[in-house]
């Protein structure tokens, strides 16, 4: 499965498991609909999920007058997931993660939510940057 396919999935599994409280592995059955099973769709989804209350931390700092409840689920979805593989994934270059979450939010968020997506995750790696 290539990496933009993964990340689709892993963003619908982890969006499901927000919303419906779903595990993270009944998730990931579901939006493979029987397709084999993907590592780094599963290193994604479990990886966010277990690292959530970090990877919100690392969020809010950028959320100029947003609150983390109050964006939209499908925005602090990409974000929760973007934050995890910047954070995590160290053989992705931090560009290309934004890129790829730029893309996603044009896909499944509203015509904001590139720019919102844009904006915060420039920070985040601004951030990682000078730890």
């Amino acid at each position: 499965m290539k990496r933009r396919t993964a990340r689709e999935k892993a963003l619908q599994a982890l969006f499901q498991i927000d919303l419906a409280e779903t595990t993270p592995s009944e998730a990931i059955s579901h939006v493979l609909e029987g397709e084999e099973e993907d590592e780094f769709l599963n290193r994604l989804v479990h990886g966010t999920v277990e690292k959530l209350d970090f990877i919100d931390e690392m969020i809010k700092p950028h959320l100029l007058k947003w609150k983390l409840e109050r964006l939209a689920n499908v925005d602090r979805t990409i974000l929760r997931m973007a934050v995890y593989e910047m954070k995590f994934e160290q053989d992705i270059p931090l560009d290309v993660t934004i890129n790829e979450a730029i893309e996603l939010a044009k896909t499944f968020g509203d015509e904001k939510s590139s720019r919102f997506v844009n904006g915060v995750l420039s920070n985040v790696k601004n951030a990682l940057l000078e730890e």
